[in-house]
């Protein structure tokens, strides 16, 4: 919690264990130079969870925030590129072997049973099913997500942040209901 003190002063009120910093600035008339303030050193304050804050209004992270973050964009990266490389892949081969028959429009046909389950759709990609490897790419495409939640909610029971430790298991109790409810 900050305090405002009445000569300008800002403290921040914490445990024994972490360092206070006082920040003094001085007064200024209200016609004073923008450059007199942008000549004042630039001070760094310790916040209690290892961030930095410095006067120019700029967070820096700790290694083990960008490291996370850095796991997370690239596993979304690269698991969105390689679903789309799959199922297009399998778009090309289904081209390749149905591209000529003509479209029957007359009739709906549902998808297959084998397709409806994720061990069914990986036993037709086994077996070389053209179609089975799109529906792969894209049982990849939406287990991306999912998989960032799940190593999110590992990253914070490591950190012992709790609170978000909560809402990524709210988060991934609603992607897990969403995908079950849809079989019941």
């Amino acid at each position: 919690m900050y305090k405002f003190n009445s000569g300008f002063r800002w403290t921040f009120l914490a445990q024994s264990d972490i360092e206070v910093v006082t920040l003094t600035l001085p007064q200024q008339d209200p016609d004073s130079n923008i450059q007199q303030l942008e000549q004042l050193p630039s001070i760094v304050a310790k916040l209690p969870n290892s961030c930095e804050i410095d006067a120019n209004k700029s967070v820096t992270k700790t290694s083990s925030e960008q490291q996370l973050e850095y796991l997370l964009s690239n596993l979304m990266k690269y698991g969105v590129l390689i679903a789309s490389a799959i199922v297009l892949l399998g778009g090309i081969l289904y081209l390749i072997h149905h591209g000529t028959e003509p479209a029957a429009y007359q009739f709906f046909r549902g998808e297959p049973s084998e397709f409806r389950s994720p061990l069914g759709i990986v036993k037709a990609v086994l077996s070389g099913s053209a179609r089975s490897i799109i529906q792969f790419g894209l049982l990849l495409l939406i287990a991306t997500p999912i998989l960032r939640v799940f190593i999110s909610l590992l990253a914070f029971l490591l950190q012992r942040e709790f609170i978000y430790v909560i809402v990524t298991l709210l988060v991934m109790t609603s992607l897990i209901y969403s995908l079950v409810g849809a079989y019941y």
